[in-house]
C-alpha cells in the first residue's frame, strides 16, 4: 500500500487531471470560441455581419444601415468552402481529441498510484508526466493553430461571405477571443500543476532516501576507521 503522503500528492495530481479532462469536454462541447465584427461597404450601405462561432457550429446577424436583415444558424464545415480553413478546424478537432485521451490516461495512472505502488517505472510519475506533457502540447497546438486560422486565412471573413452577403468590399473585421477558447489556457497550467505535484512528492521522497543512507554511510566509515 502506498504511503499517506503518497496518497494525498497523486490523489491532488489526480483531481487536477479530471479538471483537465472535463475542460477539454466543455471546449470541445461548446461554440464561443470567436466573436467577429466583419464590416462590408458598397455604393449604396454599409453592412455588419456579426459572427459567434466555434469548431462545429456558430450564429451570425447581418445588419445594414442600423436595420437587422437576418439571422441564422450555421455548420462550420457545411458552410466552409476552403479547404485550407476547413483542414486546419478538423485538425484542431483531432488534435483536441487526442488531448482528451492523454488526460483520461494521465487521470488513471496517477488513480493508480494514489491507491497502489506500480512495479512498472512507466505507470509510475513517468508516465503521468509523458501524459501530462502530451496533453500540453495538444492544447498548445489548438491555441495556436486557431489564431492562425481566424487572423491569417480570414476564417471570419470566409463564414461572413458564405451567410448571405452580397458581393461588397469588405472594410475591416474586428475579434474577440471567446470563454472557450481561453478555457484552454487554464487546462495548459492543470497540466503544469499537476506535473509541479508529482515533482515536489518525488523530491520530498529522493530526499527523505538520501537522509536515511547518510547514518549508514557514516557508519561504514566509522568502522574503516576503526
Amino acid at each position: 500500500m502506498p504511503s499517506r503522503k503518497k496518497t494525498i500528492m497523486f490523489a491532488s495530481s489526480f483531481f487536477t487531471c479530471v479538471c483537465s479532462f472535463a475542460l477539454i469536454c466543455v471546449v470541445l462541447a461548446t461554440q464561443h470560441w470567436m466573436s467577429s465584427e466583419v464590416h462590408f461597404s458598397n455604393t449604396n450601405s454599409n453592412t455588419t455581419v456579426s459572427l459567434t462561432y466555434g469548431l462545429f457550429s456558430g450564429t451570425c446577424t447581418r445588419v445594414a444601415g442600423g436595420i437587422q436583415l437576418n439571422k441564422k444558424d450555421f455548420q462550420v464545415s457545411k458552410t466552409l468552402t476552403n479547404t485550407k480553413t476547413k483542414s486546419i478546424i478538423t485538425t484542431i478537432i483531432v488534435i483536441l481529441v487526442l488531448g482528451l485521451l492523454t488526460s483520461l490516461l494521465s487521470s488513471g495512472f496517477t488513480c493508480t498510484n494514489a491507491v497502489t505502488n506500480p512495479y512498472q517505472t512507466f505507470l509510475g510519475p513517468i508516465g503521468v508526466y509523458t501524459w501530462n506533457a502530451l496533453c500540453g502540447i495538444f492544447i498548445l497546438l489548438a491555441m495556436i493553430l486557431f489564431p492562425v486560422n481566424v487572423e491569417g486565412n480570414s476564417l471570419s471573413l470566409e463564414l461572413a461571405y458564405e451567410c448571405g452577403v452580397a458581393v461588397q468590399t469588405h472594410r475591416k473585421s474586428e475579434h474577440t477571443y471567446g470563454y472557450s477558447y481561453w478555457i484552454m489556457l487554464l487546462i495548459l497550467l492543470l497540466n503544469i500543476a499537476s506535473v509541479i505535484i508529482i515533482y515536489f512528492y518525488e523530491h520530498a521522497r529522493y530526499s527523505k532516501k538520501k537522509e536515511q543512507q547518510r547514518p549508514i554511510e557514516n557508519t561504514q566509515k566509522d568502522v574503516i576507521l576503526f
